[in-house]
């Protein structure tokens, strides 16, 4: 029982450790403040000269 309950820390822990610093990251990036940049971008991406309809 305690070996299992070892097993899950570990994963919780590395699971936490990998994942938080990404979490972090994307926290700052799509914060409200660089909502309007992303969201130029996105228009800019949408409506560029490249149409997805010509093969």
């Amino acid at each position: 029982m305690f070996l299992l309950l070892f097993f899950v820390f570990l994963i919780q822990f590395l699971t936490y450790w990998i994942f938080e610093p990404i979490a972090f990251f994307l926290e700052y990036v799509l914060e409200i403040r660089l909502f309007p940049i992303i969201a130029l971008l996105g228009l800019i991406f949408l409506f560029s000269a490249k149409n997805i309809e010509q093969n």
